[in-house]
């Protein structure tokens, strides 16, 4: 991307540090509930810009200023998580969520000086090894270490015209695609000659809008489903204190029989107890809520007909707990169905670093905070629900941000046709969390074509269709139960196929050859001009 050193001159400014720190707080801006996905392209061209013509350590410095601003202004709720509901010290949680992002920032800063090592004279392979080394500063975050991709690039494009590209390609390769639309754009602003601009112009042009021209329905309706999805919003002060316990037993049988749809799905952790610390009793009554109507018998139809996914944990002390999910059929039990364990039930796979699983050698960090069940065991099951003509397959929390975790359940005869997810995002607050999980929800729904149901204890409550659009919400810290009808999903979209086959393989592969590829250009034409540093 070597320009003139006229059509460099007017957009120099861009290449200063704090340009770029600004445009990686910018970035932030593309995503939900704002949704400006132009904004995404716009700043991550800032530093295409300024990486340009960099040296590899200075490229670095840039790349790692821009996550650190980008990242630290996404995920800043963490300092709630930590302080108000963890009792760190004020200093030592803005520490904390300071040093996450420095440190998932090296991801980037490594990837910028990679790109300033390899780049060549040619620009138009320039613009594809840029976006090669950013996504795989994408993967790496997404991937190492158990994964935090939280508001990855690609999300931004849940809206917008590159979303028709997810169905083919995922988020990840929309963060790639974004990537070198916003290296093209800074090749474009660093100058040429008209005619070069009119072809990055038409490139630029052509990648938004080739996959309106392809096929865009892969899956077929599987009939519709009546749900209710409760919102307790219960504050996470008094969550897990057992004083308060019995008001949210009770606020559950109130939500369960207030709910009117055959399927009624409560918010993770709804119970904040392990299957086994909750009586006969109570099981059953939660059962008998389920009934239509008081004056219904045991052996009604209708009866028969409604279910409730219900979170809580499941396990003990010596074997773990698991946070789960399970299933509870409407009806009068008798002693026999309450305490037999062979119903469904979902417990939790993908679990999150220090507020579910602890890292060797970090428990003393987690000491720092008071945050129960801090160290939880693994579920296991990956199966769909079946229920109502339709197979459910829930996803706990953040779960749904890992979409090669959750393929399997998305190809096949026995493919799932709708998405459960249940969260409590109350430890986070209100601004930013709930709406960035929501437009992720949103991803996954374009990615395999299936719609997403979401209960959550204090938001994003919503209904989101096969096309990602948010057909039904709650309001946010409100009491209430959202009565929705969704429509099951079922068939297979390119993504989800090579996703099955291949995992993230065909992504990674493409930008290591590209930059494999590169380093073997610069090694062998020692008479190659690279752009001055």
């Amino acid at each position: 991307m070597r320009p003139s050193a006229s059509g460099a001159a007017p957009w120099r400014w861009l290449a200063s540090a704090p340009s770029v720190l600004l445009a990686g707080i910018a970035q932030t801006l593309s995503f939900s509930p704002f949704e400006w996905w132009w904004l995404q392209l716009l700043s991550l061209t800032v530093l295409a810009h300024a990486t340009a013509e960099a040296a590899p350590r200075r490229a670095a410095m840039l790349g790692w200023l821009y996550a650190v601003g980008w990242l630290v202004s996404g995920f800043w709720w963490l300092y709630i998580s930590m302080h108000d509901y963890g009792g760190m010290h004020p200093a030592l949680a803005t520490l904390a969520v300071l040093v996450l992002a420095a440190l998932l920032g090296l991801y980037y800063a490594a990837a910028m000086a990679l790109w300033a090592r390899l780049r060549t004279g040619s620009r138009g392979w320039n613009v594809v090894l840029w976006a090669s080394c950013w996504l795989l500063a994408e993967l790496a975050r997404g991937l190492v270490f158990t994964g935090f991709p939280w508001i990855a690039s690609g999300y931004a494009h849940a809206v917008g015209p590159l979303a028709a590209w997810a169905p083919w390609i995922g988020v990840y390769g929309l963060c790639g695609l974004a990537a070198a639309i916003a290296a093209a754009a800074a090749l474009w602003l660093r100058g040429g000659s008209l005619r070069r601009r009119t072809a990055v112009s038409m490139a630029v042009l052509a990648l938004a809008l080739v996959p309106h021209l392809l096929p865009d329905q892969f899956t077929h309706s599987t009939g519709t489903l009546g749900v209710s999805l409760l919102q307790p919003n219960v504050p996470q002060e008094i969550k897990f204190d057992p004083d308060r316990l019995n008001l949210q037993l009770l606020g559950l049988v109130r939500q369960l029989s207030a709910a009117r749809g055959a399927l009624v799905v409560t918010p993770e952790s709804v119970l904040p107890l392990s299957r086994d610390q909750i009586s006969d009793g109570y099981w059953a009554t939660l059962q008998r809520a389920l009934l239509p109507e008081a004056t219904t018998a045991a052996t009604s139809p209708a009866a028969a007909e409604r279910a409730a996914l219900i979170g809580l944990f499941v396990g003990n002390e010596a074997e773990g707990y698991v946070n789960s999910v399970v299933a509870l059929s409407a009806g009068a039990p008798d002693a026999a169905a309450v305490n037999a364990d062979t119903g469904y039930r979902y417990g939790k796979r993908h679990l999150l670093p220090f507020g579910e699983i602890i890292p060797p050698g970090f428990h003393w960090f987690v000491r720092l905070m008071n945050i129960p069940l801090a160290d939880q065991a693994r579920g296991r099951s990956t199966d769909a629900f079946a229920f109502g003509g339709q197979r459910l397959r829930p996803l706990v929390c953040y779960e749904d941000l890992f979409g090669e975790d959750i393929v399997s359940s998305m190809v096949g005869p026995q493919a799932a046709t709708v998405f459960v997810n249940v969260s409590n995002l109350a430890w986070f607050g209100r601004w930013l969390v709930q709406d960035q999980h929501l437009q992720f929800s949103q991803m996954r729904a374009i990615e395999f074509q299936r719609p997403v149901i979401r209960s959550t204890n204090t938001g994003a409550t919503a209904v989101v269709d096969h096309r990602g659009h948010v057909t039904a919400r709650l309001p946010p810290l409100t009491t209430g139960v959202l009565e929705a009808t969704v429509e099951g999903r079922l068939g297979e979209t390119p993504y989800a196929r090579w996703l099955a086959l291949c995992g993230l393989w065909p992504l990674i592969a493409a930008a290591l050859a590209i930059v494999g590829l590169s380093a073997y250009i610069g090694r062998h034409s020692p008479g190659q001009t690279a752009p001055r540093p």
